[in-house]
């Protein structure tokens, strides 16, 4: 079974994939993939200079995030143009890890990926796992751990689907606006509902 791990920024997915990997199951994370595919050597990497050019570069070689950032925060067309490398390049390294895995016998495996529902990414994935939490308390939640204003929350939370909303890409939902302890439970029931605890 694979399950796609998803949420919203600050909505406590990171507590989730960590119990995940304490069950024994691989994670296999978006995000770190991410990273992973703009390294120099990578295909996506010289895809991006070769379109963003070498003023996005750091003096060792790789990619500034923060220059990057910055060039396509205001532009659509150039968040697209990344978005068309980045996204094949980080698929196929999920499925390179996942048939690695695979390979040496796990049947579960976790596709932790923030963007799921909004990239139509289900087709990856036997079960989409949502850890919710209410706006309020995201916004509170962002505020203390990144030292954002509130208006630097706002906007970020503002820039993705609503949690309410991908509620209904979900087969199971984990509500963390309550206690860690209470959130570790929703998921072993979860795990006991799908048969792999």
């Amino acid at each position: 079974m694979i399950i796609g791990l998803t949420g919203g920024i600050a909505s406590g997915k990171s507590l989730i994939s960590a119990e995940l990997e304490q069950y024994g199951y691989p994670v296999i994370d978006a995000d770190h993939i991410a990273r992973e595919v703009v390294e120099p050597e990578e295909q996506a990497y010289e895809q991006i200079v070769e379109h963003f050019g070498a003023e996005i570069l750091e003096l060792d070689g790789r990619i500034d995030r923060k220059k990057l950032g910055k060039l396509i925060f205001s532009d659509a067309e150039k968040r697209q143009l990344l978005n068309q490398i980045m996204h094949p390049a980080i698929r196929k390294r999920m499925l390179e890890k996942k048939a690695v895995y695979e390979k040496t016998g796990y049947d579960v495996i976790v596709f932790d990926i923030p963007l799921l529902v909004e990239n139509n990414l289900q087709f990856m994935v036997d079960k989409v796992l949502l850890v919710y939490v209410d706006r309020a308390e995201q916004k509170k939640r962002l505020i203390n751990r990144d030292q954002a204003g509130e208006e630097d929350a706002e906007q970020r939370i503002a820039s993705q689907m609503p949690m309410a909303d991908k509620k209904a890409y979900a087969d199971a939902v984990i509500d963390n606006n309550t206690t860690r302890d209470q959130t570790i439970k929703q998921l072993e029931d979860i795990l006991k509902q799908w048969n792999i605890s």
